[in-house]
């Protein structure tokens, strides 16, 4: 299928999610293009990682829509998102087999493209984690916090996205380490893959973001290109839940 000629990668249209019968996302649009890092910010409880399971068909979808390149992909199942529609999820926290070796966690990571193609993209994948690749034969429980997170970013570059949901890479991670994701995200931006993040890591992430969408209470209060965001004065108050107050036009902008 070819790309649309528009720049939307992916759109939520007045989407009402949550969990059970409590609602998070409330009547939420958006657009995040294709081939930028989107990073999604607020204070807890504004609805910031429920957007990425909301893509990735693991949120409970009340009304609306999700759109991939203009494709609606609401109701979707996790394996067609991942292998049909090539999106990957790196979700927040540790999530890999810790007492199964780096090589053994890449290897589940690759299960639905088959063992032949996987353990050829296996060394490609490697090459972005040179201490990760030290470490191949190693228990994944016995990595520091860091490479695991680095090997868990290399298990979804198996799948080659298109898109990669990524929630909180910083999270227990040396600045040095956090640079050296954020410099990964980066780089595979520029390659031509939608990155959609939420971080706390704010000013850091801004830094490498393309857009910023903030959200209060499930809803979109403000959408602005990254570095207009780090420039402005009111940064801290936006990021702590006073964006409602932003200037209108400001709120308003879907850059």
């Amino acid at each position: 299928m070819s790309a649309p000629a528009n720049d939307t990668c992916i759109e939520f249209d007045n989407v009402l999610a949550g969990y059970g019968e409590f609602m998070i996302l409330n009547n939420l649009s958006f657009k995040a293009k294709r081939g930028k890092i989107t990073l999604l910010l607020g204070p807890n409880g504004a609805g910031k990682s429920t957007v990425l399971k909301a893509i990735f068909g693991l949120t409970k979808m009340r009304s609306g829509a999700i759109k991939l390149d203009g494709e609606n992909i609401t109701g979707a199942s996790a394996k067609d998102l991942l292998v049909k529609h090539g999106i990957a999820f790196v979700p927040q926290g540790r999530n890999l087999f810790g007492q199964l070796s780096v090589y053994e966690n890449l290897e589940l990571g690759g299960i639905t493209l088959g063992m032949k193609t996987t353990h050829e993209r296996i060394p490609e994948v490697l090459e972005f984690f040179p201490r990760v690749k030290e470490r191949m034969h190693s228990l994944a429980s016995s990595l520091s916090g860091g490479e695991q997170k680095q090997l868990e970013v290399g298990r979804a570059l198996l799948l080659r996205p298109k898109v990669l949901l990524i929630d909180e890479p910083s999270i227990g991670l040396s600045p040095m380490v956090v640079a050296d994701v954020f410099k990964l995200l980066r780089k595979l931006a520029d390659q031509g893959t939608t990155v959609l993040m939420v971080e706390q890591n704010v000013k850091s992430a801004l830094k490498m973001a393309d857009e910023a969408i903030a959200l209060e209470s499930g809803r979109l209060v403000l959408h602005k290109r990254a570095d207009e965001l780090l420039a402005d004065p009111n940064l801290e108050r936006i990021f702590l839940g006073g964006a409602h107050a932003a200037p209108a036009p400001s709120a308003a902008s879907t850059v």
